[in-house]
């Protein structure tokens, strides 16, 4: 990741204005629910649960909220099904797009996503068709605070990282799957300020868009943005100031 231009920026900023539109509790509560019922309601037993939890009170979320939806997903209260589905996609450029949903009515959540494509210059592909263009990685966001670049590189390291890219307020750190909670944990324990930290795909190489096209392609990214289903986009995209 290291390299990649302004998409971590523009993906944090987009984090931060979310949270302000309420959709972050949205996606956290989903994200919880999908992880209790598919490991279990016992965050010590399950990974991806208590990280679900964690940043859910990162967020401030109520612990009423949090309890709630782990009781709709081990059945102790009522609720909807909810799937966790990847849809694929070309985007202005020809860059790649993987779109994670979660939704309780997949026909209009497919529905409405090829729309959101095809209005936005932009064409779904076939399941496959972009998804080899990614990895999946973890992503954890620190605040920079007093931290100099060698100082943090220093510490990712010796916990396991594979990468740090540095932006002017936060550094980003890359992980594997294996290593991504111990690397987590590290940093807490060393009293940094962790600001998100998830599983994401990141995009084994980037492709430079600008201009035009990286008007396009920023307006269909927002496009899905605003979809109602929406858990998380990637791009394989480098925006080229």
């Amino acid at each position: 990741m290291s390299g990649h231009s302004k998409w971590a920026t523009i993906r944090r900023k987009k984090g931060a204005l979310d949270a302000k539109r309420g959709k972050i509790f949205t996606r956290l509560i989903r994200e919880i629910t999908i992880a209790a019922r598919q490991g279990g309601g016992d965050p010590d037993g399950n990974p991806r649960l208590r990280l679900a939890i964690d940043n859910a009170k990162a967020a401030n979320m109520p612990a009423d909220n949090i309890d709630r939806a782990i009781k709709k997903a081990t059945g102790e209260l009522e609720g909807s099904q909810i799937s966790e589905l990847i849809y694929e996609g070309y985007g202005p450029g020809g860059v790649a797009i993987l779109v994670e949903v979660a939704t309780d009515n997949k026909n209009r959540t497919v529905a409405e996503i090829r729309h959101i494509f095809s209005r936005g210059n932009g064409n779904m592909g076939e399941t496959g068709s972009v998804a080899w263009m990614f990895e999946r990685k973890g992503i954890i966001t620190v605040k920079r605070e007093d931290k100099s670049e060698d100082e943090m590189m220093e510490i990712i390291l010796d916990a396991g990282a594979d990468d740090l890219s540095t932006e002017e307020e936060f550094f980003e750190v890359t992980t594997t799957l294996e290593n991504f909670e111990h690397v987590r944990k590290t940093l807490i324990d060393k009293k940094l300020t962790v600001e998100n930290a998830s599983l994401q795909w990141a995009a084994k190489n980037l492709i430079p868009v600008k201009g035009e096209d990286a008007e396009k392609l920023m307006k269909l990214i927002e496009a899905i943005e605003e979809s109602d289903d929406l858990q998380n986009v990637f791009t394989n995209a480098d925006f080229v100031e």
